[in-house]
């Protein structure tokens, strides 16, 4: 790969990893399950970007317990609109039950075309 410019972000990145009982909603509440296993879940995990203040894991895992609805709604959100069939009881500990967190303090800009900003609304 051939990289002809080399940009850092000010951000750091929080990953959020499925583990099985995500892989488990999906398939009781998906009327048309697709062949997905947790592997393949987990190759795309739901990834936010931070204040680049964020320096550790530690400092991350602070972000996410205060953060926790967005996160699990972000993801929810990406494999069904309807909220009707979200988990209840979505909580900070459930939302530790479903997925890791991953941190990492860098994060590098290699494309060679211009960062897009899309804009999705306000957040109630």
């Amino acid at each position: 790969m051939e990289v002809e410019q080399r940009y850092s972000l000010n951000r750091a990145a929080i990953f959020l990893l499925p583990k099985q009982p995500v892989l488990d909603w999906i398939l009781q509440v998906d009327p048309n399950p697709l062949a997905i296993t947790l592997e393949g879940l987990r190759k795309e995990p739901e990834l936010f970007l931070v204040s680049q203040s964020m320096e550790t894991h530690e400092d991350a895992l602070r972000w996410v317990n205060q953060n926790w609805r967005a996160c699990f709604e972000n993801y929810l959100m990406d494999w069904f609109t309807d909220e009707s069939m979200w988990p209840q009881g979505r909580s900070r500990k459930l939302l530790h039950e479903w997925f890791d967190v991953h941190f990492s303090s860098m994060v590098w800009d290699l494309a060679n075309e211009e960062f897009e900003i899309e804009d999705w609304g306000a957040q109630e």
